[in-house]
């Protein structure tokens, strides 16, 4: 997109406190190649565009907002005005997970849930059991490795489902933790066992880093590894302890995570963020694909 220029002079068009709206208007801008910044001060977030930019960067804001199914209003962002997020259900989410594991219970070989439903090499690539890619990730070793997980997990998914939607949110960080899982069955052969929503939280921070990537529109220069870095030193903190860690779940669940949110920086993915059947329709498509994948392998 076009880089705004020293020389060009900028003048403030929108401002607003929530953060997703500015999200909103910098995919805009970024679609349309108007060039644009984004300040944060004393929490106000405001739109900067070269002045002979406004109207037409307006046009495009307004335009799109009055198309979204959600029914924002066009000026919901000017100077003073006020808006309302719609908070995810991450408590309810992570709740669920919590509740699986006082099913399934801890690491046990001689249940059915871990005999059916955890990570086998073998049986992936052998069988072709691809629904362990997915149920998984709903296992748990133990009430540490639960805890964890719904910890840092249920904060990364809260802000990733704020830029994305629920629906679109969820079904990625599904598709990401089993590309994730399959990544790593390749790279181990047959005879590899894991179990863990580990590869989704990275797939979170990986997804997470390359919204931000996107967002910083004036990127240049070393800057552009930022992102890279940061999730390199989160996975050396957190994804390299204990002699149960699975280092190569949390390295290619961060890798999937990273490409996952390129796809959801395209112009058109970005679209489905305002709208609501569709965001329905994603959400539902990723419990479906959950429920799924547990059928088979209760079928078992």
């Amino acid at each position: 997109m076009p880089s705004i220029l020293k020389t060009d002079a900028l003048e403030a068009i929108l401002q607003t406190r929530d953060p997703e709206l500015s999200w909103t208007w910098s995919y805009v801008l970024t679609a349309t190649r108007i060039p644009h910044d984004i300040l944060l001060q004393d929490h106000f977030f405001t739109l900067l565009v070269p002045v002979h930019f406004k109207t037409r960067a307006l046009g495009e804001i307004e335009g799109y907002l009055a198309e979204s199914i959600n029914g924002l209003s066009h000026d919901s962002g000017r100077a003073g005005g006020s808006e309302r997020t719609i908070q995810p259900p991450t408590l309810l989410l992570i709740g669920t997970l919590i509740l699986f594991y006082s099913i399934t219970g801890p690491w046990n070989t001689d249940l059915y849930w871990f005999q059916n439903g955890a990570i086998d090499s073998t049986a992936i690539l052998s069988q072709h059991q691809w629904y362990r890619l997915i149920t998984a990730l709903t296992l748990h070793a133990d009430i540490v490795h639960l805890l964890s997980n719904c910890i840092l997990g249920g904060f990364l998914l809260h802000f990733l489902l704020l830029l994305t939607g629920t629906g679109l949110g969820i079904f990625a960080v599904l598709i990401a933790g089993a590309a994730g899982n399959y990544i790593n069955v390749l790279t181990h052969g047959p005879g590899h066992i894991s179990v863990g929503f580990s590869t989704a939280v990275f797939s979170m921070i990986g997804i997470l880093s390359m919204l931000s990537y996107s967002h910083q529109n004036r990127v240049i220069g070393l800057r552009i590894l930022i992102p890279l870095m940061g999730s390199a030193a989160l996975l050396a903190m957190l994804g390299s302890a204990g002699e149960r860690t699975d280092l190569g779940s949390h390295l290619f669940g961060l890798l999937s995570g990273l490409l996952m949110g390129k796809i959801l920086c395209l112009s058109y993915i970005q679209k489905i963020r305002h709208a609501i059947m569709l965001q329905i329709l994603l959400f539902f498509a990723a419990l479906s694909l959950l429920g799924v994948s547990w059928m088979y392998a209760l079928r078992n």
